[in-house]
């Protein structure tokens, strides 16, 4: 969700030199933006505990910043902010005061998204842009490793990301396999997801239709990226799959159990009638976490209240 902000910042100062600490295993998320170098983290070893944050904050004095935006603001970067005394530092406000209102009940407006809360970053560093106008980068020519798994790209191509970190954000794999179904008569489907549970239920659904195929398990995330970057449509749960086509410009229509967009955490410049919300009627404490991890008894079905049918046509409507 930085990638945009830092791509706009970019545009409205070209002759600013970005440089973005991040883990390694993040680093192609930011390969198209031309003036960001990357510094990459090794939290397991290198810059493991408080010395190790320090040999970092030394590094990171070598690079000669003039300024830090903590779009992260966690225990790591305050330490960093600590050893980098004497150098501008301004950090993300995470509204965390407005968030539990906001799932406490107390208040029922959207917040600030996050993107929204990245800008806030830099315009208290002194630096002013907007976001509402974004550009995109083209997609990418596919190779072909991708081309020998994925096939041609002749019909219009969705992906679906079924899976979440919680249940509670999942919709349940036999009513997205009707919704696959479906969607796989007029287009090409691509499956996401993560890790062998996910990608052994994905393959089994996919060997089922010609026009269906599993990506997950597949590619590197550098490949994964170029794959999205051609999809018209991305399909998925409030998770990171909608974030990443999100960036690259695809269009995203996303499925919300438990969790709400008005935390500020939708897909970046996206169609809000895209956002795909549980039946708020039937379940009213949504939002009952930021996250999706907390919720009270029997909201973990709340996802199942979203009519396949609504899925379907919502896909079509944005192809």
């Amino acid at each position: 969700m930085t990638v945009p902000v830092l791509s706009a910042f970019s545009n409205a100062y070209p002759k600013i030199k970005l440089t973005v600490l991040t883990k390694k295993q993040f680093a192609p998320l930011f390969r198209d933006l031309k003036m960001v170098t990357l510094i990459s983290a090794d939290f397991n070893s290198t810059h493991k505990g408080v010395f190790g944050l320090y040999r970092l904050s030394k590094l990171l004095r070598n690079t000669h910043i003039k300024a830090v935006a903590d779009l992260h603001n966690v225990l790591r970067t305050k330490i960093l902010k600590l050893f980098l005394s004497g150098i501008k530092f301004a950090q993300i406000d995470k509204g965390r005061a407005e968030k539990k209102a906001l799932i406490t009940g107390k208040i029922s407006t959207p917040l600030r998204t996050t993107p929204q809360r990245y800008v806030d970053v830099f315009r208290n560093l002194g630096f002013e842009f907007e976001i509402d106008t974004p550009s995109f980068p083209t997609p990418k020519p596919l190779d072909i490793e991708i081309t020998k798994v994925l096939g041609g790209f002749s019909k219009p191509v969705i992906g679906i990301a079924p899976f979440a970190a919680y249940t509670s954000k999942t919709y349940p794999i036999s009513k997205m396999e009707t919704v696959i179904f479906e969607l796989q008569k007029e287009s090409k489907v691509l499956l996401f997801g993560g890790g062998p549970t996910e990608t052994k239920q994905l393959e089994t659904i996919a060997s089922k239709y010609s026009n269906v195929v599993c990506v997950a398990g597949k590619f590197s995330l550098e490949q994964e990226l170029d794959i999205i970057s051609n999809l018209k449509v991305m399909l998925s749960m409030d998770s990171s799959n909608g974030h990443m086509a999100a960036m690259l410009g695809v269009k995203v229509v996303t499925v919300w159990g438990v969790t709400h967009p008005f935390a500020g955490f939708a897909p970046f410049h996206q169609l809000a009638a895209n956002n795909l919300l549980s039946d708020l009627e039937k379940y009213p404490k949504i939002p009952t976490s930021i996250y999706g991890n907390n919720y009270p008894e029997g909201y973990e079905l709340a996802i199942q209240s979203i009519p396949v049918e609504s899925i379907i046509k919502t896909v079509q409507d944005t192809l």
